[in-house]
């Protein structure tokens, strides 16, 4: 399976690469963007089966990034890793079509939790 992190973080990418291996998650191809519109580039050439993006980005941030997606007819199972984790933030990015959203810090538990359901 193809897993596709995007975040403008080099860091935080690395940082949700390592927990998906801790959570179990570490024979998966992990392929990263830094942007919403690097992350349509990636998903054109190499569709992931998930996709796991932060929600604010320069250039497109990760909402914008889930609707492109949506409109273009892409039903690939997307969820949020991000800072912030409000009912209001959590309900706009149910509404857009987002499996979850995981608020940082995060653990190995918490991407089981939300990952096995939409990997298995």
């Amino acid at each position: 399976m193809r897993i596709l992190i995007v975040d403008d973080s080099r860091v935080m990418r690395s940082i949700v690469t390592r927990t998906l291996r801790q959570a179990g998650f570490g024979d998966h191809d992990v392929s990263e963007a830094a942007n919403g519109v690097q992350a349509l580039d990636v998903v054109a050439a190499t569709p992931p089966d998930l996709v796991l993006s932060d929600w604010n980005m320069p250039e497109m941030d990760g909402l914008e990034l889930l609707q492109s997606l949506r409109g273009r007819g892409n039903a690939v199972p997307f969820g949020f890793v991000t800072t912030e984790g409000t009912e209001e933030m959590r309900d706009r990015a149910a509404q857009a079509g987002a499996s979850f959203l995981i608020a940082k810090p995060f653990t190995p538990e918490t991407f089981r939790e939300f990952l096995e359901p939409v990997l298995s």
